[in-house]
């Protein structure tokens, strides 16, 4: 194999002299061409707390490449005396309409002081399309509805980044995060809180919105969803998350989001020092590329070849300065609601060796800092080693992604597009466009490394919960 190919890169959004800076990106594609809905925020400065307004640009797929139109405000969503961040689209397919959520932060209010207090100031909001983002309704402020009651319990929340997911009984569900206060008296403090990933979702198409249960035990933040096909009479939802802990956490759900079992750390994926969010998104393997009888996947990591789900509680990687300051004073790496929590994992899930569905996955490669954008795989996504090595398509710094699925090309191939941040310098310095093939992907992936001569015993995958 020669050297990885590099996308060609389209840049959308770039910093400008008077400070402006683009950030958080999110991509969805709306059917039938499909036109592509790119999204930002932006913000006065890079800083999370001069965060502004949300930006929009739209594009049309024809011939193999995307034609952009121009940039604009979307003024419609937004509180008064609210900054609008976290872009969090959704495209509902049988009413042909677009969601797009965001989180409305009042004033300037930063979230670590929401999360030191204990008083949560973002209000969940989303403004919907019928025309495929030409135009956008009010916006809608949802936090009674689909918070509720939970908010006395949350110090703040957040959607995505990111887009959300429609799974085929038609439920839509909208990734989340809140930090969950723990302990709320300590000398007239807050004593701890904990980052954990959940779901938004609604049945109705939209017209009400639910908040589904918490991902339990490990610390999960900035999160995407997957449907995962079992090859059951219905599917797993994959929920893929943010974490302190030196790697990604990933967790499961047997009920489209309502509940997840315990989340287990993904030691393939690991974490930068402070973290830094990724997408992933779920696609139908191609048939002639599953694997047959004892033979292991092109470009994936070391991994049995059945996969068992264990899903009791995990002990993490120790963690040292990665600890966000949301989750203080837990030196086992859990957090505080649920630390005996231990599901009983459903049949079905616990002997799937291979899947009809497979994952990307984006997220920068660098452990010390966010450098280098990688795209990886995974053909068996309940086996939390599968995943492969990156495939690098931007070498410089880059941060925030989100992935699409564009269709099949006029060649006929899979293709994939991702939104990044990217920069010179920094990685807040524009925000770019690339596609590329399922083909490209695997023909770039590094070569796989050998299976490990196990005397014909097999590996174990989970460590005693």
């Amino acid at each position: 194999m020669g050297a990885p190919r590099v996308p060609e890169r389209t840049v959308l959004f770039q910093r400008e002299r008077s400070g402006l800076t683009y950030r958080v990106p999110a991509l969805l594609p709306v059917p039938p061409a499909p036109t592509l809905l790119a999204f930002a925020e932006q913000r006065l400065s890079p800083d999370d707390a001069h965060a502004h307004r949300l930006v929009q640009r739209r594009g049309s797929l024809a011939g193999g490449s995307v034609r952009w139109g121009a940039a604009r405000v979307l003024g419609t969503a937004a509180l008064e005396e609210h900054r609008s961040m976290n872009p969090c689209p959704v495209h509902d397919a049988r009413t042909a309409t677009v969601f797009l959520f965001f989180i409305a932060v009042r004033g300037r209010t930063p979230e670590a002081s929401q999360i030191a207090a204990g008083k949560n100031a973002a209000r969940l909001c989303c403004v919907t399309s019928r025309d495929a983002g030409r135009s956008w309704g009010a916006a809608r402020d949802l936090t009674e509805e689909a918070v509720g009651g939970a908010e006395q319990d949350w110090a703040t929340f957040a959607v995505g980044p990111g887009h959300g997911i429609q799974l085929r009984s038609g439920r839509l569900l909208v990734p989340a995060y809140t930090y969950h206060v723990d302990r709320r008296e300590c000398f007239g403090k807050i004593c701890r809180t904990s980052p954990h990933a959940f779901a938004f979702y609604s049945d109705d198409h939209g017209r009400t919105w639910h908040h589904g249960g918490l991902v339990p035990n490990l610390r999960s933040g900035e999160c995407q969803l997957a449907s995962v096909d079992g090859g059951q009479a219905s599917s797993i939802l994959y929920c893929n998350a943010r974490s302190p802990l030196g790697s990604r956490v990933q967790a499961l759900s047997a009920d489209e989001g309502t509940s997840f079992l315990a989340g287990e750390l993904v030691p393939a994926l690991a974490e930068t020092a402070r973290g830094c969010q990724g997408s992933v998104l779920g696609f139908p393997a191609p048939v002639s590329s599953r694997p047959r009888g004892d033979s292991w996947p092109v470009g994936a990591r070391n991994h049995s070849r059945t996969s068992h789900l264990c899903l009791g509680v995990q002990e993490p990687s120790e963690e040292g300065p990665r600890a966000m300051e949301g989750c203080r004073d837990s030196p086992d790496g859990l957090c505080g609601i649920t630390a005996a929590w231990t599901p009983k994992v459903p049949r079905p899930l616990a002997t799937l060796s291979q899947s009809p569905t497979w994952l990307l996955y984006s997220h920068p490669v660098g452990r010390r800092a966010r450098l280098h954008m990688g795209i990886y795989l995974s053909r068996s996504p309940l086996d939390p080693r599968s995943w492969t090595e990156p495939w690098v398509i931007y070498e410089g710094p880059s941060g925030y992604s989100d992935l699409a699925s564009i269709g099949p090309t006029v060649k006929g191939a899979l293709t994939f597009a991702c939104l990044f941040e990217s920069g010179a310098r920094v990685s807040y310095e524009e925000v770019s466009f690339c596609m590329f093939s399922l083909a490209e992907v695997l023909q770039n992936l590094p070569p796989a490394p050998q299976p490990p001569d196990l005397g014909g015993k097999r590996p174990e995958h989970c460590r005693p919960s």
